[in-house]
């Protein structure tokens, strides 16, 4: 399994490991039994229960290829749909526990899952998934040419990391948030939020760490309560971890 090092744009370094080929063969024999399955169940409500068959046989090739093509538009559109709502997993990614992301580091996004989406259709469907094999194992960063193209790469969520390399902040059983609209931010986003300030802080960065500040209180709508930036960004991070392990 190789290891996948991302550089935000905010310069700072996250190591991630790319998932392994097998985790993704599996995720994707995972969602086609998923497809499998829905088109099993259609078959059998609509073509057996409601005789649906009988009207395919005395329509005309338009009306066929109509009826068939609305049937399998969630086949179709299943990896682009499930990616952009649930934040880069389909249920087969989501089993397996791997994602898509992008290389600076943050969340990708529906032109990211359109672009892999359409690759998928080269690389899956001719050769039966074999181009899109081949260009992973070639690849340093195990992407397949839908992720070249978006910028992106399939991580593992696997990982046995040390609380110091998460998002998560050690808190008290008592402790009290101040901040409630940190939920509006992704674990992305607090990953990122928290290498940045560690590592300003490393550095004395500290003009860098208000305009940190200042992205957080535009983008959440907070008004900070503190007049210290390290102070705020402390709570930020701390309340982060407050409502995320208590959702």
């Amino acid at each position: 399994m190789s290891e996948l090092s991302i550089t935000t744009t905010q310069n700072v370094n996250i190591n991630f490991q790319a998932a392994s080929v097998g985790d993704r063969i599996a995720a994707q024999l995972l969602d086609t039994v998923i497809k499998v399955a829905y088109g099993i169940v259609v078959y059998y409500v609509f073509f057996y229960l409601i005789g649906l068959n009988e009207f395919m046989e005395n329509a005309d090739q338009w009306s066929v290829t109509a009826v068939i093509m609305l049937f399998g538009l969630p086949v179709i559109f299943y990896s682009l749909v499930q990616e952009t709502l649930m934040e880069g997993q389909t249920f087969g990614k989501k089993i397996m526990k791997i994602k898509v992301i992008k290389l600076d580091g943050y969340q990708a996004g529906f032109g990211d899952y359109l672009m892999r989406w359409l690759f998928r259709l080269v690389e899956i469907s001719i050769g039966s998934g074999i181009i899109g094999l081949i260009a992973i194992s070639v690849s340093s960063k195990n992407q397949r040419l839908g992720d070249m193209a978006a910028g992106t790469a399939v991580i593992t969520l696997k990982n046995n990391i040390n609380i110091n390399h998460t998002i998560l902040q050690e808190i008290d059983d008592d402790y009290v948030p101040t901040y409630p609209l940190v939920i509006k931010l992704s674990d992305n986003d607090a990953r990122i939020i928290k290498e940045t300030f560690e590592s300003a802080l490393k550095t004395g960065d500290f003009k860098l760490i208000y305009k940190l500040r200042e992205k957080i209180e535009s983008v959440t709508g907070i008004k900070s309560q503190s007049g210290n930036d390290s102070d705020f960004m402390r709570t930020v991070l701390k309340d982060y971890n407050y409502f995320t392990r208590n959702m």
